[in-house]
């Protein structure tokens, strides 16, 4: 895992949204001229292309989303994809792997709607445009998101927070909704409707927060979409309030201009919880371990001064629980097994920024009116 890779993993949903944009422009065969937003194509002169945007729109679905993943084969837009390859994915776009999970469909979203303002090509306004539409048609009545559409297979089709899938989409839908760059010059229709699933996402939002004898908590990763009770999915993945997804749901709600008392009070209790449930005077080392299959290992050691958060907690006594591909839970992360412990982050310091910046930065902006 590079270092880059790893601060995308651990610095917030801004951060890796911006490593994922970063990564897939660097890799752009030719980019357009910052003039070209302004050119018109004609007959004569063909629309400017983009060659990661090219790519997506052969790999997006006919439902309006994208796939994560071809078979076991991730999908890479740095890559290049010969004629042969092309025609094969064009083929199968009827494929019903469409998702919100590890950034699909999110992301090129984004990366069209950017493509298309720095070229005027309308075969990418429409492309981010069907993507955007995907999301539309994929939230739940009760403004939740599943993992997959229309896949509901597994556990595909629970409100999905997990990895920040749900807050993605709705961070895509309110920049639609305003109208905020790149989400200019599209459909005159969609603002409005971005605004109203946000609405419904906000709503969803509160409504799943995690209340403990009438104190509310965090979030957990998943939730049923029926009765909106904490779900599994996984199998390490029991439910449990996450110290993790839960700091880009917290930080989704304070972009709410003129946020409702309702509002307020989820994040401040969200707050206080994440400073009830800190670890402190430990830290998590990464370390040689030869023995191992993975040649590595994870393990907490004493660190004065030093806090951590759990990835995972006891839904009714906030105790740090690890759990590995048995579904065991144990409350030591020396007990499960190295492959998850090296493979999976199951500690980390996902809180810290929200606690001594972003909270404090809120109070005073919503104290003084000011709006994102």
């Amino acid at each position: 895992m590079t270092m880059l890779h790893l601060l995308c993993l651990t610095g917030g949903l801004a951060l890796s949204t911006a490593c994922a944009r970063k990564e897939l422009a660097a890799e752009t065969v030719s980019k357009a001229p910052a003039s070209a937003a302004t050119a018109s194509p004609t007959a004569s002169q063909p629309p400017l292309q983009d060659s990661t945007a090219e790519k997506m729109l052969v790999f997006q679905r006919s439902v309006g989303g994208w796939p994560k993943a071809v078979g076991n084969e991730k999908v890479d837009y740095k890559h290049p994809l010969s004629a042969a390859a092309r025609t094969r994915t064009l083929a199968d776009k009827g494929r019903n792997d469409a998702t919100i999970d590890n950034n699909a469909t999110s992301r090129e979203i984004i990366y069209l709607a950017e493509a298309y303002q720095k070229t005027n090509n309308a075969a990418y306004r429409e492309g981010a445009e069907n993507g955007i539409r995907f999301l539309l048609k994929m939230q739940y009545a009760n403004g939740g998101f599943p993992q997959y559409y229309p896949d509901f297979s597994n556990y595909r089709h629970q409100i999905t927070y997990n990895d920040n899938a749900m807050v993605r989409v709705l961070e895509v839908l309110r920049n639609v909704a305003r109208q905020k760059a790149p989400f200019v010059g599209l459909d005159a229709a969609l603002p409005a409707q971005a605004q109203t699933a946000v609405d419904k996402g906000t709503d969803c939002i509160l409504k799943t927060q995690y209340v403990r004898k009438g104190v509310p908590t965090a979030w957990c990763a998943q939730y049923d979409e029926k009765t909106l009770q904490p779900a599994k999915a996984r199998a390490f993945e029991l439910a449990s309030l996450s110290g993790d997804e839960s700091v880009e749901i917290v930080r989704f709600l304070m972009g709410i201009d003129n946020p409702s008392p309702a509002v307020k009070k989820s994040i401040d209790s969200a707050i206080a919880w994440f400073e009830k449930v800190k670890i402190t005077g430990f830290m998590v080392k990464e370390i040689a371990a030869p023995q191992e299959k993975s040649g590595r290992d994870r393990v907490m050691v004493p660190e004065a001064g030093a806090t951590i958060w759990a990835r995972f907690y006891e839904l009714d006594t906030d105790r740090p629980i690890y759990v590995g591909r048995d579904s065991q839970v144990h409350y030591q992360l020396a007990e499960i097994e190295n492959e998850r412990r090296a493979g999976y982050l199951y500690l980390g310091t996902w809180p810290e920024k929200l606690l001594t910046k972003d909270y404090p930065a809120w109070q005073k902006r919503v104290s003084t009116g000011e709006k994102n």
